[in-house]
């Protein structure tokens, strides 16, 4: 139907998200603190966590990807892609079963068999080849340091192996892997040793409770022990609480704190992927989908900030490739509402492959921002894409109303999602801002406002944010 006006178009390209807007690298920051529901450094400004995970709880008990890179340049990648903070994942027998700590990185990955992934580590990063395991852990959280990347320690697991099933015996206190008491002796451990670095700003208790033994009352009992134990151990640190479900659901937290003797630290984590919903994104109209996974997600954990808690999205991402329909329709909707509500996040994930997962050497990851042989980025249009929630809005929302340059002209929010910036054309019929190619705005008809499933309402998904007061 035409282009905006020069004037009109400025002024809603300035509130209106994320589509090609400039970005200056986050903020880091040593010893932080919750004020509210956000995450501060010792002057109270708001320090905003835009992480990526890096997976180092699988079975050769090593951060994923040092046989294809330096573990330096992997860390000086990190920053380069925008974010402040690694996710740095870890198994609870690495501190606890002193045996398999003893090995070094050698005999780990010989005993494993991965003889080629051996010796990638060796032409790489031939200084941790002789190291025991823990040692190369924390070889790598200080090549962060180095290079300015805070780190959040994440119990991912119990026995080393990839995460996570209802069956695992590693879902639930009282599970075959999972003894409360144990994992308070690696936390407290964990939570020392960290106190040896500086850019260790938070540890996450665990990483996706699930399975039938899930209730309320152990969470409370044993969360808050744990909780205890790492703040006594490190009181530095923020302490992160997962929920239940796979980390989905917090809402027993509706109208039941926790009980802690220390304040300002506390976290809660969350994960979203469009799997949890199964296929919904694919099979049902995405206005629909988002308004109602939306909801769902705002009741389960997203209520916590209105309730003065800092939100950590400890994992979210998509299949990189772009064809997966489900994910694609899923992270609009997520992009959206990681927007409006400014939480901080740790994306899944860093690795473009494993040295080993679920027995099969060399996996790829289709979720992760380097590529199959780590040379490069998968997708930089998906990285490009993330960059824009790397810095806090902090805004107050934009408000819809009459153009200045165009009296008469209203424009509102419609549609489920309430994501479709619509106005009435001349001849009476209702149109909407659509983003086309080269990032341009034009006014179209508006689409995929019914109950149809086979539309993709993405380009006329429209939020608005104010970042004038950044």
């Amino acid at each position: 139907m035409g282009t905006l006006p020069k004037l009109h178009f400025l002024l809603l390209i300035s509130t209106v998200l994320f589509f090609s807007m400039p970005q200056l690298k986050p903020v880091v920051a040593q010893k932080l603190y919750a004020n509210s529901r956000w995450i501060v450094d010792g002057d109270g400004r708001r320090v905003k966590l835009a992480c990526v995970n890096w997976p180092a709880h699988l079975q050769p008990l090593l951060a994923e990807g040092l046989s294809k890179l330096p573990a330096d340049t992997i860390a000086r990648k990190i920053r380069e892609m925008g974010f402040n903070c690694v996710r740095l994942t870890w198994p609870l027998e690495l501190p606890i079963n002193e045996t398999l700590a003893s090995f070094t990185v050698t005999q780990s990955f010989q005993n494993l068999g991965l003889l080629e992934s051996l010796a990638g580590i060796k032409s790489n990063n031939p200084s941790l080849i002789n190291l025991p395991v823990m040692e190369a852990y924390k070889s790598v959280i200080t090549s962060l340091r180095n290079n300015q990347v805070m780190v959040i320690l994440d119990n991912h697991i119990t026995t080393p192996g990839w995460c996570c099933s209802e069956k695992d015996g590693n879902g639930f206190f009282g599970d075959t892997y999972f003894d409360p008491q144990v994992w308070m002796q690696g936390l407290h451990k964990m939570a020392t040793m960290a106190t040896g670095f500086s850019n260790v700003i938070g540890m996450s208790l665990r990483n996706e409770l699930r399975g039938p033994r899930q209730n309320v009352d152990a969470w409370y009992k044993y969360m808050q022990q744990g909780a205890e134990t790492v703040h006594a151990a490190n009181p530095d640190v923020l302490v992160i609480l997962s929920g239940f479900n796979f980390d989905t659901d917090l809402s027993f937290l509706q109208h039941r704190p926790v009980n802690l003797s220390f304040s300002k630290k506390l976290v809660f984590e969350m994960h979203w992927y469009g799997f949890t919903e199964k296929k919904a994104w694919q099979s049902g109209n995405p206005n629909d989908v988002c308004k109602a996974v939306s909801n769902k997600v705002m009741n389960q954990s997203v209520f916590l900030l209105g309730q003065g808690y800092p939100l950590f999205v400890s994992e979210f991402g998509a299949d990189e490739r772009g064809t997966n329909v489900n994910d694609n329709r899923y992270m609009n909707c997520f992009m959206a509402m990681a927007a409006e509500f400014d939480w901080d996040f740790a994306l899944w994930t860093l690795q473009g492959s494993y040295y080993l997962r679920e027995g099969v050497v060399g996996v790829e990851e289709f979720y992760g921002l380097f590529n199959n042989d780590w040379s490069g980025i998968r997708n930089s249009s998906y990285l490009r894409r993330l960059s824009v929630l790397q810095l806090p809005f902090q805004g107050r929302p934009a408000t819809l109303g009459t153009s200045p340059t165009e009296p008469g002209t209203k424009w509102e929010m419609i549609s489920a999602s309430e994501m479709h910036l619509s106005s009435m054309a001349e001849d009476g019929s209702t149109v909407c801002l659509d983003m086309i190619a080269n990032n341009t705005v034009m006014v179209e008809a508006c689409k995929c406002l019914s109950s149809e499933s086979s539309c993709d309402p993405a380009s006329q998904w429209f939020r608005l944010v104010d970042r004038t007061r950044l």
